[in-house]
């Protein structure tokens, strides 16, 4: 599947597996995605999050993806259903941090000081990002896989980048209206 990646595709895995191993995260996330989408200049997904006014945004976004990680990757919408439930995560990673540490609940791979500094592999979730961002660019009838259709993936995953992106006006039906073409969901 890589040999239909585009160049700025590449860039944006290649920078994934970059904020893995800078977060000493033991898989590649799909934050990790993001995050190297937000990093990316001169692209397809570049020109959509400026044209939809994430450039504005970017350490808002970068800020609300390490909160979530704090949390244990919990988004925001799972942290309210358990507030509902009476379970404060909030109050629970104070707790923790209090005990442990700051990013005691991190996601990060940290624990014990050990760390794997090798090939980085990628989660379920993004691998599951890698092929609906293929099925987005069959969808779309486009011959490769570029940056922009990673973004469109990441937006119709449900998770921590898809909410972050939509709470920051970003979602499918404005990826769409930016970048033309095709708006079946691809689900």
């Amino acid at each position: 599947m890589f040999e239909r990646f585009t160049k700025d595709a590449r860039a944006v895995v290649q920078g994934a597996v970059g904020h893995a191993e800078e977060t000493r995260a033991g898989a590649v996330e799909p934050e990790h995605l993001l995050l190297a989408l937000l990093d990316r200049e001169g692209s397809r997904a570049s020109f959509a999050l400026a044209a939809l006014g994430v450039d504005e945004h970017r350490e808002a976004v970068r800020r609300a993806l390490r909160d979530a990680r704090r949390r244990a990757g919990l988004s925001q919408s799972e942290t309210e259903a358990l507030a509902g439930l009476g379970i404060d995560v909030t109050e629970i990673v104070a707790k923790v941090e209090e005990a442990h540490g700051v990013g005691a609940m991190s996601v990060d791979d940290r624990k014990g000081g050990r760390w794997w500094s090798g090939h980085r592999s990628f989660s379920r979730g993004a691998k599951e990002v890698l092929e609906k961002a293929l099925r987005v660019a069959v969808a779309r009838r486009d011959r490769h896989i570029g940056d922009e259709h990673l973004l469109l993936a990441l937006v119709l995953r449900p998770g921590v980048p898809a909410e972050v992106l939509a709470d920051h006006g970003v979602t499918h039906a404005s990826l769409i209206r930016v970048l033309g073409g095709a708006g079946e969901a691809c689900a």
